[in-house]
């Protein structure tokens, strides 16, 4: 009973912050654990955190795809520690020098694609308010994507007792890598996708308020 206590009462006070596309093409595309409860499987991936919260990034998708992740997303909704906070898709013009290409804006060859917005930024201010307002004693940041690497030194400098561990999502080597982000962060390692079979949510969720939530069937 003294080593429980002893090892609750020293657990770090721990906020995990998920990239969502990057956790998805990364790790879960086509494969079974896009059901995925963050709650469960983050407490095997850091069993002696105290995890505070666990914040996913993402934004909102039109079609067929956002009807499945609508429904994680209100599944997300039922977990008291997860947090969703939604970016934006703009669409970006690309210019194109191939004859088929269709023609836009003054004739010029070329198409638009969506692109997703200020999940980086969101995250960053998030790492660095939680560090401002102390929070937490370490932040997981779930991600491998070198643009986090400026607010990753940035929460060291200004707050050096605050311990950063980076999660590649990754299922290649080649992504995998992310060597910027890791030399960064106070520790890192890849994801464990092992943990992901036995941390799927329920099927169906049901909410608070009785409302049903269904797995998407081709999930």
């Amino acid at each position: 009973m003294a080593a429980c206590f002893f090892m609750c009462a020293t657990a770090p006070r721990t906020i995990v912050y998920v990239d969502g596309f990057n956790l998805y093409y990364g790790a879960i595309r086509g494969s079974p654990y896009r059901w995925l409860d963050l709650q469960r499987y983050f407490a095997k991936v850091r069993p002696v955190d105290d995890i505070q919260a666990i914040k996913y990034f993402t934004a909102p998708v039109t079609g067929m795809a956002g009807s499945r992740q609508d429904a994680l997303l209100r599944a997300f909704g039922t977990l008291p520690r997860v947090e969703v906070i939604l970016g934006a898709f703009k669409l970006k013009r690309i210019s194109c020098t191939f004859r088929t290409c269709p023609r836009i804006a003054n004739g010029t060859p070329g198409f638009d694609v969506p692109e997703e917005k200020r999940t980086d930024v969101n995250i960053a201010l998030h790492m660095l308010d939680d560090a401002y307002q102390q929070l937490c004693d370490r932040q997981v940041l779930v991600s491998g994507d070198s643009d986090m690497v400026p607010a990753v030194r940035m929460v060291q400098r200004r707050f050096p007792d605050v311990r950063i561990h980076v999660y590649v999502p990754a299922r290649v080597r080649r992504r995998g890598a992310a060597v910027e982000l890791r030399g960064a962060a106070h520790r890192s390692r890849t994801l464990p996708l092992n943990l992901m079979a036995n941390s799927l949510l329920p099927n169906p969720v049901i909410a608070r308020d009785g409302t049903v939530i269904h797995k998407p069937l081709d999930w």
